[in-house]
């Protein structure tokens, strides 16, 4: 199974979204979503779209999930080639960690923003969302759930 997961933030901080998309082998694609999470940074929303999305991949259980990203701090930190500096991330960090557990088999691999296309227009239509109409956040309860 692959997870290609995108987060982003117009402004560091600013308003934020994440995308999710989850394919099966085939590239059959079983769940895509895109959520608003408010003001945040570019690296809190990549962490976010990853634990939304490790959440839902779940559900299908996989033999091997190959998780894409196209933040490269974010996979080296989970790769244990940089450490996480920043407190707020460290917590998400630790959760993607405690996650990625469950799963039999997982990679996190970095790849170019074009290879990521579909979460990152995810990401971009939330934010025009947001910006053209007011849309709302994801709720504070699956925020927090999520969080927890």
């Amino acid at each position: 199974m692959k997870l290609f997961t995108d987060g982003g933030a117009r402004g560091n901080p600013g308003p934020a979204g994440v995308g999710v998309v989850i394919l099966e082998d085939n590239n059959d694609v079983v769940y895509a979503r895109g959520a608003y999470i408010g003001h945040q940074t570019n690296n809190f929303a990549e962490y976010y779209a990853l634990l939304l999305g490790l959440t839902h991949a779940k559900k299908y259980t996989p033999v091997k999930l190959v998780c894409h990203l196209d933040s490269e701090l974010v996979v080296k930190q989970l790769n244990g080639e940089y450490k996480v500096k920043n407190a707020e991330l460290a917590k998400l960090h630790t959760k993607v960690i405690t996650l990625a557990g469950i799963f039999n088999v997982i990679e996190f691999v970095h790849v170019p923003r074009k290879q990521n296309a579909a979460a990152d227009k995810l990401v971009n239509d939330e934010l025009d969302l947001q910006k053209t109409l007011g849309y709302p956040k994801i709720s504070d309860a699956e925020l927090a759930k999520l969080l927890e």
